[in-house]
């Protein structure tokens, strides 16, 4: 009998949630994402020393902020070095410091895409990661029409998944633990039973929405807790995993049965949607959570993203 990782491949597209190279080895994920977080824990383990040197060689030479240089010098090689060990694409984070800002946001992708193709890795190997707020999906938008794929990460509502998929993006990351987090505190801490599980319905009522519309952008459930939450979106685009989720599910003999199909989502009776920039902001703001989670995010990445400014400066500081 398969694990349940080997039987989640057969209908999903595994992606491994992880700055650590070593542990992708493990998994053989299709895909991998990363983050301010996940590099910069990576960043400190002996391994890959030798990225945190070249980054500081790289911020030497750059004009402007030799911090902000170093932190995407720093991630465009844990990117390349990923993509020797998976057959996909790998998912590079814009500063969540630019998530109101489409100028800004275009301009550091412009910058991660041209350092990914001085390491020869062409745009289709790589998916900019931007937050979903409405600033974010027109830069997205823009980017796309350039050829450039983008990820739009700190989802949380239907509305931004809905002006996601108008905008065109390939792929979209609906959390699924957060949303599960933010419902069990309201709840007094009690767990939620999987089956009111309240982010896999989110993803679960995004993926049937974009099935039955045809839209291409595809949907990556992300964020989880605990299994049980990835084997009900079994069937998903694809599911971004991290390594101590994926080892549990590797040690764990079952056949999963298959519950997102586009089949199943074209018999839903439902009804479509557009929003404009004012529809967008209101439909939004009457999601509670998701309101709370979007704010959340964005101030969780851009301090891990000033920890690694700080460890750049001391790095520089050091070598200098």
């Amino acid at each position: 009998m398969p694990n349940l990782v080997e039987s989640l491949k057969t209908m999903t597209t595994i992606v491994e949630d992880t700055g650590d190279i070593a542990a992708i080895a493990d998994f053989s994920p299709q895909d991998a994402t990363t983050n301010p977080s996940l590099i910069y824990k990576a960043a400190q383990m002996p391994a890959y020393e030798k990225y945190v040197a070249d980054a500081i060689q790289y911020s030497k030479k750059a004009s402007g902020d030799g911090a902000d240089a170093f932190i995407s010098k720093l991630f465009v090689d844990f990117g390349c070095e990923i993509l020797k060990h998976i057959p996909g694409r790998v998912s590079t984070e814009v500063d969540a410091h630019l998530s109101f800002d489409t100028e800004g946001t275009v301009a550091k992708a412009h910058e991660i895409i041209g350092l990914y193709r001085d390491a020869d890795i062409g745009p289709e190997r790589v998916l900019i990661k931007i937050a979903s707020t409405w600033e974010g999906i027109r830069a997205a938008e823009q980017l796309e029409r350039e050829g450039i794929h983008c990820n739009l990460t700190l989802l949380f509502s239907f509305a931004q998944a809905v002006a996601c998929a108008e905008a065109g993006v390939t792929l979209i990351s609906p959390f699924v633990g957060r949303i599960y987090d933010w419902y069990k505190e309201e709840q007094g801490g009690e767990e939620i039973a999987l089956e009111d599980d309240p982010g896999v319905k989110s993803v679960t009522k995004i993926y049937n929405y974009y099935k039955h519309f045809d839209y291409a952008t595809q949907v990556m459930g992300a964020s989880f807790r605990k299994v049980g939450q990835i084997t009900e979106l079994a069937g998903c685009d694809l599911l971004t995993i991290s390594p101590e989720l994926l080892h549990e599910m590797q040690e764990t003999e079952g056949e999963l049965k298959q519950r997102l199909s586009t089949e199943s989502a074209k018999k839903e009776s439902l009804d479509k949607v557009s929003l404009d920039e004012k529809a967008f902001r209101w439909m939004h703001n009457q999601d509670a959570m998701a309101v709370d989670k979007l704010a959340d995010g964005i101030r969780r990445f851009a301090a891990d993203t000033v920890k690694l400014k700080e460890y750049a400066q001391q790095s520089v500081a050091q070598i200098a």
